[in-house]
């Protein structure tokens, strides 16, 4: 299973929120510039990560966004679901009032590797809280004097 940049971008831009976390809002064009993303794209990630309640809009002349909750009540799996949408690796491990949405799901022995599968991914991202990336990247520093509010980026490009 490979995210996309919605997952992906979207991760780092909460990370960044979460990273430079104050009373005060954050703008989008920070978050932008820090992580080397596009404005238009942030804003496109945005209200999908507010209706998800993982950031809040603040309005205002000093508005932005702030994180809806504390980092350690955001796992990176809600991020990921609320960009991506399920993170199942095909859709016959999706399930949906009990019921698989593959019309062979009777007779298919290989369900059980998709499911054991989207289990594992499910567990990992729903196991590694906002607040443990805030942590890592504090451990990560550079230490640059010269760049001391810049985020490390992750890898995921």
């Amino acid at each position: 299973m490979k995210l996309s940049t919605k997952g992906r971008y979207g991760l780092r831009a909460v990370l960044d929120l979460a990273v430079h976390d104050t009373d005060e809002a954050v703008a989008l064009s920070q978050i932008a510039e820090r992580q080397g993303i596009s404005m238009n794209y942030l804003e496109q990630l945005i209200p999908k990560l507010r209706k998800a309640g993982i950031v809040k809009g603040i309005r205002g002349a000093q508005g932005g966004y702030i994180l809806a909750k504390p980092a350690d009540e955001i796992s990176t799996g809600d991020i990921l679901r609320a960009l991506e949408g399920d993170l199942n690796p095909v859709d016959c491990a999706e399930i949906t009032n009990g019921e698989s949405t593959c019309s062979n799901s009777d007779t298919c022995v290989t369900k059980y590797v998709w499911k054991r599968i989207s289990d594992s991914i499910n567990d990992a991202v729903d196991g590694i809280m906002l607040s443990e990336l805030v942590e890592e990247s504090k451990r990560v520093q550079t230490g640059d004097p010269t760049d001391n509010n810049k985020t490390k980026q992750s890898c995921g490009k």
